[in-house]
């Protein structure tokens, strides 16, 4: 499979596929693709599709391979910012935001990633629900707004504000803690908690979660009186 990502900060990636080869993706991300790519529709079992689900993706994700010939396919981000393509091998496993993932190839699995703090995890807000990808391929992530990334040594940490974390690699661990002190909680709006990255290994961060962003759209629609 060959592709070609084009048009930030409205990306698309273009995949051209051999004879036989099969795309995954979430329900919506296909944009076009040659009158040859078959579609299905596949949960992979009840415990994938729960896990979809209980990261807010759909508990449904579609199979498109190229019959009786190469094929060419589509998948567009959406939301302004860019599409990393990131090789998974079984050995390094990524662990990304719940709505990064685009599309991948046959082989690439997605399961839910959780956190040591289960409590936490669930009631801590957008960023800390996230999902593992694993086994084998090729795998597209959306980054929202612009990213940024870090080679962290062994035992070095950054803490990162809520939604911005993108995709740490396999040997990364990821915590969360809750910010100190009554005023900075009650006053700071910085949120209740912060996540804690540790190396080694690389961290993708993204400057414009698609959540700050709709806050901010919010706050500028004047409320009924």
């Amino acid at each position: 499979m060959k592709y070609d990502i084009q048009g930030e900060p409205m990306p698309v990636v273009i995949c051209h596929l051999d004879a036989g080869e099969t795309m995954i993706t979430e329900k919506g991300s296909m944009v076009w693709m040659s009158p040859n790519m078959e579609m299905q529709t596949s949960g992979g079992g009840v415990g994938k599709m729960l896990g979809r689900m209980f990261t807010g993706e759909s508990m449904f994700q579609n199979h498109y391979t190229a019959k009786g010939g190469a094929g060419l396919i589509a998948f567009a981000s959406s939301f302004p910012g860019s599409i990393r393509a990131v090789p998974v091998t079984p050995d390094k496993p990524l662990v990304v935001q719940k709505s990064a993932f685009l599309a991948a190839t046959s082989g690439v699995e997605l399961s839910v990633y959780f956190q040591k703090k289960v409590a936490s995890a669930l009631f801590g807000g957008e960023g800390f629900l996230m999902q593992k990808v694993s086994g084998s391929g090729l795998v597209f992530l959306e980054i929202d707004g612009s990213a940024v990334e870090y080679d962290l040594q062994p035992g070095q940490q950054l803490y990162v504000d809520t939604g911005n974390l993108a995709m740490v690699e396999n040997g990364v661990s990821i915590d969360i803690v809750t910010v100190k002190g009554a005023k900075n909680v009650l006053f700071g709006g910085e949120g209740l908690f912060h996540t804690v990255v540790t190396g080694p290994g690389k961290v993708t961060l993204q400057t414009m979660p698609i959540s700050s962003f709709a806050g901010a759209i919010a706050n500028l629609i004047p409320t009924k009186s």
